[in-house]
C-alpha cells in the first residue's frame, strides 16, 4: 500500500471525526436554549393586566399554607417554599404552562426561580413585591383555604 495514500486516508479520516465532534457538541447548547427558562419581573399592576389579559397564565403561591389562608390571588396554586416537599410540589405542575409566581415580599419566590429553572419550567413571570405589593395596589385577594 502507497504509504502517502495511507496517511492521506487518516488524516481525512481525523477530520471527519473532528468535524462530527464539533457538531455533535453544538446540540445541546441549541437544546438548552429550547428549553431555558425565561424570566420576566413584573410589579403588581403588570402582573394583574397579565393575568386579566391571559388566563393561560397560572398563578404559583409559594407562601405557607396558613399565609395562602389569610389572603390569595385567585385561582393560585400551592407549593410551600418551607415545606418538605417543595420540590416534589413543582414536579407536578405543567412546565409549559407560563407561571405568575410570588410570596409574600418577593424573597422566597427569588429563590424559588433557581428550583423553577432547574426543574425546566418554561416560562416564569415574578411578581416583586409580592402578595404585599399585590395588597397595597388594591388587586383583589381571596380568604380561605384552596378549594
Amino acid at each position: 500500500m502507497n504509504p502517502i495514500l495511507s496517511l492521506r486516508t487518516a488524516i481525512t479520516g481525523i477530520a471527519a471525526l473532528v468535524l462530527c465532534s464539533c457538531a455533535v457538541a453544538e446540540k445541546p447548547d441549541a437544546e438548552k436554549e429550547k428549553s431555558a427558562t425565561k424570566i420576566e419581573h413584573v410589579d403588581a399592576k403588570a402582573a394583574a393586566a397579565l393575568l386579566k389579559k391571559s388566563d393561560k397564565v397560572k398563578v404559583l403561591d409559594v407562601r405557607t399554607p396558613d399565609e395562602f389562608k389569610e389572603g390569595h390571588i385567585k385561582g393560585a396554586e400551592l407549593a410551600d417554599f418551607k415545606g418538605d416537599d417543595f420540590e416534589g410540589a413543582l414536579k407536578k405542575l405543567d412546565k409549559s404552562v407560563p407561571y405568575l409566581v410570588h410570596c409574600r415580599s418577593g424573597g422566597r419566590s427569588t429563590s424559588a426561580l433557581e428550583t423553577l429553572k432547574k426543574l425546566g419550567f418554561q416560562h416564569i413571570y415574578h411578581l416583586d413585591g409580592g402578595m404585599n405589593a399585590w395588597s397595597e395596589a388594591g388587586n383583589p385577594v381571596e380568604k380561605g383555604e384552596k378549594p
